[in-house]
């Protein structure tokens, strides 16, 4: 007799689905035979400016040393980290991106008799990993599409463990002022801890936006996440890192994987951010990006979530699938969202000015041919 070995698995992973990320420019080329030169990718919320040149010269000087094993304590962008944030090299934990450190807070702080609260519509990671290690997930409700965050306090039960907001969020791009998350951090017992996901903090400008570093000294249950995937293009080399109480990332340290950042990752993470150039030109690529789709979008009549991320969640009606599927015949990749109750949603990144202008066009005429253009 056959063993059926996912009945092996821990409870939790054999209910688990794998996450699901944007889809690769060569398989589409495979699956519909299309040049891949001509298919642009807007799925997955990367930098469309392609990586800083001072991040590229840095990787290739380190190439030489690729029969080494990684600096397992990541001294250099440690250092260069404290040195941007204002924090303590001992307040930092480095991650294989930020997925890694989510994960690895989740094992280290939850266990099968845990709860841990989200958001509806939060990003799809926190309930994967509170789901592996078997803990139970308090998903609650979202408002207007973001995180309820008074809700969020009040679901918090003796059980409770962990608290996971994403801010900005994806893949609905909404984001919480300064005030709003000071006034959440307060009502959150300090035995709770609470990871601030801020991987898109680098497109918010302005005093009223949170920086979540700033608030650690007033509150030590807080853990930070962030990633260099994103504003600052190195979503290929899988660099994330959380800031916190040097007591929790003593903890986060005892478990992270040894050498979980490799010596190019390194190297890059840590030239780029001296290339505060390029971060600002992230910055002026996006914006202009954002303002070129929503107009786009009111022009056609679609409603659309107002995003202050790299992303616009769009409403393009119940044919949803139908439409990412034209698009993708068009040589467009971006991301459906049903997985996230969204089915009405496609999730679609800022690209530059001219990839943006394609997806548009493509847009119209995925719409016009299924009979719901304007």
């Amino acid at each position: 007799m056959a063993i059926d070995y996912q009945s092996l698995a821990v409870r939790g992973v054999q209910a688990l689905s794998p996450y699901q990320p944007g889809k690769p420019i060569d398989e589409l080329a495979r699956e519909l035979g299309l040049d891949p030169a001509d298919i642009i990718k807007l799925a997955s919320n990367e930098n469309p400016l392609g990586p800083s040149e001072k991040a590229l010269a840095a990787a290739r000087e380190a190439l030489s040393e690729l029969c080494l094993y990684p600096d397992g304590n990541g001294f250099d962008l440690k250092q260069a980290l404290s040195a941007r944030l204002a924090v303590g090299m001992d307040q930092i934990t480095l991650g294989n991106g930020s997925n890694d450190v989510l994960e690895v807070i989740a094992r280290c702080f939850a266990d099968p008799d845990a709860e841990v609260v989200y958001s509806q519509y939060a990003f799809a990671v926190y309930p994967l990993v509170t789901q592996a290690i078997g803990a139970t997930g308090v998903s609650v409700p979202a408002r207007d599409w973001g995180h309820d965050l008074d809700a969020m306090a009040a679901a918090v039960t003796e059980r409770t463990k962990l608290v996971f907001v994403a801010n900005p969020n994806n893949p609905t791009g909404t984001v919480h002022k300064a005030a709003d998350i000071e006034t959440f951090l307060a009502k959150i017992p300090e035995r709770v801890l609470v990871v601030l996901d801020e991987a898109y903090c680098e497109y918010l400008t302005g005093d009223a936006y949170p920086d979540g570093v700033q608030l650690l000294s007033r509150f030590p249950n807080l853990i930070v996440c962030r990633t260099f995937s994103k504003a600052w293009g190195l979503a290929a080399l899988r660099v994330g890192y959380s800031i916190s109480s040097p007591a929790i990332a003593d903890v986060l340290n005892r478990v992270r994987q040894p050498f979980n950042v490799d010596t190019l990752a390194l190297a890059a993470a840590t030239a780029v951010l001296a290339d505060d150039a390029y971060l600002e030109r992230s910055r002026e690529v996006n914006s202009a990006g954002l303002r070129q789709l929503e107009q786009a979008f009111d022009r056609m009549g679609l409603a659309y979530i107002p995003s202050a991320g790299n992303f616009v969640a769009v409403d393009v009606g119940e044919q949803a699938q139908a439409v990412y599927e034209a698009l993708l015949a068009r040589g467009v990749i971006v991301r459906p969202v049903a997985g996230y109750g969204m089915p009405r949603h496609l999730r679609v990144s800022v690209g530059l000015p001219e990839q943006n202008a394609r997806f548009i066009e493509a847009l119209e005429q995925s719409l016009a041919a299924l009979g719901q253009g304007s």
